[in-house]
């Protein structure tokens, strides 16, 4: 009887084994020898991002910003609102003008003691409890004027929604330098979002709605410029005359300005029609009239042998309908020293 040696029994087995023996099908066989293939196929698959229109930060402001924020902190441990700060009050709403280089965190926390500074044992002994307060709006660390704070959710939901829905008219004042500009009125409109490296920056007007790194999309962002003077000589005219000078600029390249351009003081309004973060700071720097002692957005931190430790923007007014009452509210703060001067 002949001898037959027993065989393993074969069973299926993975396409390492195969390739180890050397029974790869074509197919295997392609997909093991072309070890490109995943790259190649992220390559394809990789998101491609918009590019932002406006410059990274300068190396400069890093240490700059870092310094004024550590200033800031310190001012704003010591910070505690009086009865001065005050610009509107009634039973739901308080409007206070901020301070430069106080954080809104700080504001919002000094509330309550300035309101029970103000108000009689009677009273005190009759509130039942204290108001729950909100920040309407922001404003950035360097940025003076009007903060509105609420003193109930119920209040703040409708407020938020109204700034949501821009129904709450903004103006701004901001000393810039540059070259003067060749408009007296301009719209700009633009796309806002950050960067791969966490910066704000400005995009093109038709990548809105785009993805950008971080999950993040790019939104719309919009302001009117008007403005004031330049080198301390006035240039208002009348609401009628600026309609017939009015420019609009749809960003979608770059700006051609040179920043460095020109040793001309502007002052000028905003109108924010829309709410970003760095709105006014970003669209300034497009336009190349960068905001004075603003580092971040290439602003002269030097000007006239003078160092500046702050920007000079100001939150001027806020306009909007009583979230209760239903009345038109138009809340202004005093204009900064540099502004009341250069004006």
């Amino acid at each position: 009887m002949p001898f037959f040696p027993l065989l393993p029994t074969l069973r299926p087995c993975s396409s390492i084994i195969l390739k180890k023996f050397g029974f790869l099908s074509m197919a295997d066989q392609t997909h093991f020898n072309s070890p490109k293939t995943h790259l190649e196929n992220d390559h394809k698959n990789a998101i491609i991002y918009p590019v932002p229109l406006s410059p990274p930060l300068p190396l400069i402001s890093k240490d700059i910003e870092l310094s004024r924020a550590m200033t800031a902190a310190s001012k704003s441990s010591l910070f505690s609102l009086s009865r001065t700060h005050v610009l509107f009050e009634d039973d739901w709403l308080l409007a206070v003008c901020k301070p430069q280089g106080v954080y809104c965190e700080a504001v919002l926390s000094s509330v309550p003691s300035l309101l029970s500074a103000s108000l009689h044992s009677d009273q005190l002994d009759a509130q039942e409890k204290q108001p729950e307060f909100h920040l309407a709006n922001r404003l950035d660390r360097d940025t003076s004027g009007v903060m509105l704070i609420t003193k109930s959710h119920k209040v703040a939901a409708k407020l938020v929604k109204a700034f949501t829905d821009h129904k709450v008219r903004k103006t701004y004042i901001a000393s810039c330098t540059g070259a003067t500009p060749n408009w007296q009125r301009i719209d700009i409109e633009s796309g806002h979002g950050r960067s791969k490296f966490g910066a704000w920056r400005v995009y093109a007007t038709s990548d809105v709605g785009k993805k950008l790194p971080g999950g993040s999309v790019v939104r719309d962002m919009a302001t009117t410029f008007e403005v004031l003077s330049v080198n301390g000589q006035c240039c208002t005219k009348d609401s009628s005359q600026l309609e017939e000078v009015k420019c609009k600029v749809i960003v979608e390249e770059k700006s051609v300005i040179d920043s460095g351009e020109g040793k001309d003081e502007i002052v000028v309004r905003a109108y924010p029609r829309s709410g970003r973060t760095h709105q006014i700071r970003l669209h300034c720097q497009y336009l190349g009239i960068s905001i004075r002692g603003d580092v971040k957005y290439e602003g002269v931190c030097e000007w006239k042998g003078k160092v500046y430790d702050h920007h000079e923007l100001h939150a001027e007014s806020l306009t909007f309908e009583h979230p209760v009452t239903g009345l038109s509210v138009v809340i202004h703060a005093p204009l900064p020293l540099w502004a009341s001067e250069a004006l």
